[in-house]
């Protein structure tokens, strides 16, 4: 695997993305559900920090958003799998699929 030089953050990906950042955040809020080395946390302050992806994390977001946005019934079981507050989920369950 060839070293990480630069990461994005979580909001500067949602943006590239046209993706909502709260939905990347619940999504890489575990991470397990992308590859070991993907999700990067950068600390800003003694007890803050901010979450980055590598190139390699947000083509696996991508992918797995793809993937999971063919039928409405996939894209809410995707929700139900990786959202885990089950408020969010719905929100995004109410909202039209891409």
């Amino acid at each position: 695997m060839a070293a990480v030089t630069h990461v994005l953050t979580l909001d500067y990906v949602a943006s590239i993305l046209d993706e909502d950042a709260e939905l990347l955040k619940a999504i890489v809020s575990n991470d397990d559900n992308l590859t070991y080395g993907n999700i990067i946390s950068v600390c800003i302050g003694p007890d803050e920090a901010i979450t980055a992806l590598t190139d390699h994390g947000i083509e696996e977001l991508t992918d797995m958003l793809s993937q999971a946005r063919l039928t409405t019934k996939s894209w809410h079981q995707f929700l139900d799998d990786f959202v885990d507050d089950p408020e969010l989920a719905a929100r995004f369950k109410a909202q039209t699929s891409r």
